[in-house]
């Protein structure tokens, strides 16, 4: 009986100790995907900082450049926002569905690799 005992001791030791192993084999898991994601999205922000920061400045030399072309400052802001308005309705209705698949592969794509 002294045996048995022993022996299940052994076996609740033994599936303690997977279970532990477990628990942290996903946690390392977990965390590593997590760093790969950050890692991924950090320079991408980066990026998208610069490039918004570009077009800001690009839309507003152009806004004042049409406005004084068409004789009105704010001409050129009406013109500037009215190609923004067009673009988006046209991405809106045309590329929505394509642009959604697009950035739901790019994140399924980094979270499984």
């Amino acid at each position: 009986m002294e045996e048995k005992a022993k022996l299940l001791g052994s076996l609740v030791d033994r599936a303690t100790d997977f279970g532990k192993t477990t628990y942290e084999l996903i946690r390392l898991k977990a965390i590593d995907k997590t760093s790969e994601v950050v890692s991924s999205v950090v320079p991408h922000s980066v990026v998208l900082i610069l490039f918004a920061s570009f077009m800001l400045f690009l839309n507003l030399g152009l806004a004042f450049w049409l406005g004084e072309i068409l004789g009105k400052l704010y001409y050129g802001f009406f013109v500037v926002a009215a190609f923004y308005i067009l673009t988006g309705i046209i991405i809106h209705f045309f590329m929505h569905k394509w642009l959604k698949r697009i950035i739901c592969n790019y994140v399924i794509r980094q979270l499984l690799n």
